[in-house]
């Protein structure tokens, strides 16, 4: 329409919205305003703007009937969800293995407490546990050095002292990587802990006792009965350790394995007047 010989600019007529240029173009390449639909999801237009578009931005609404992730959630595989509903034998046995240890464990805790089953046996239990503390025997294996006058003896307890140091740091570091519990029925009355001995996993004494019961057979000159009693006494203070209730028996036997082992170790690093001529010189005469 002209007015005064000028063109009056179209505006929106009643009932319609201004759009502006970019939103039109927009839009008419759209169509209708539906781009399409695709994986069960129909693209419908926001009525933002009068064209629907409102800024080109879409919102996209699930098909009835289709289940459609979750942004942002990550969700199981099927073959996780497999592993879910279907654990490995492995796990199971583990488990089942556990279970039993720790119910027989609890069972033959029979002198964990003045109450227990064989609870007036505590007391010669807790002095088999001090025979198989590491402070005693480090400092008998040192008063031993000092006094030996023999330069084949004080070999022999020089390799029994780094034997028992040995022992020491690999329990305490086992003890500190698994960091198991001790069991629930055990009364922390122990003679002389440190921070790692609230850990059960292995057991000290044991490891102890079997590596000194393998060094003692091997080093020393003693006969059979003596022989019998060293295995004996190995034994007796690793079972005294699941009757008095300070571990289970997994530690222990773990903790007889590790000390097997930790002898092996001793033997390959003997130490000698030839391998360590300073170390032996501090304690000749």
């Amino acid at each position: 329409m002209r007015l005064g010989g000028r063109q009056r600019p179209q505006g929106p007529r009643k009932g319609e919205v201004q759009t502006s240029g970019w939103c039109r173009s927009l839009c008419g390449a759209r169509g209708a305003g539906i781009v399409g639909s695709g994986a069960g999801l129909k693209v419908l237009p926001v009525h933002g703007c009068g064209c629907g578009c409102r800024g080109g931005v879409e919102e996209q609404h699930p098909t009835p009937g289709v289940q459609h992730p979750m942004p942002g959630v990550q969700h199981p595989t099927p073959g996780e969800d497999c592993m879910k509903l279907n654990p490995s034998f492995l796990g199971i046995a583990l488990s089942s293995l556990l279970a039993i240890d720790l119910w027989a464990s609890k069972r033959l805790g029979v002198c964990a407490g003045e109450g227990s089953a064989w609870g007036s046996a505590r007391p010669l239990m807790k002095v088999i546990e001090v025979s198989g503390h590491g402070i005693p025997w480090l400092l008998g294996t040192f008063y031993g050095l000092c006094q030996s006058d023999s330069s084949a003896a004080r070999e022999v307890l020089l390799n029994l002292l780094f034997a028992l140091l040995l022992d020491l740091v690999m329990v305490a570091v086992v003890k500190g990587l698994v960091r198991r519990p001790r069991p629930t029925h055990n009364k922390m009355d122990m003679f002389v802990t440190i921070s790692v001995d609230k850990y059960s996993f292995p057991s000290g004494h044991a490891t102890r006792a079997a590596l000194v019961c393998r060094f003692v057979l091997r080093h020393l000159v003693l006969a059979v009965p003596l022989r019998v009693l060293v295995v004996l006494w190995a034994l007796i203070v690793s079972i005294s350790r699941v009757m008095l209730g300070r571990h289970n028996m997994t530690d222990v036997l773990f903790g007889l394995l590790l000390g097997y082992a930790l002898y092996g170790v001793v033997e390959h690093c003997w130490l000698s007047p030839a391998s360590a001529p300073t170390l032996f010189a501090l304690w000749s005469h």
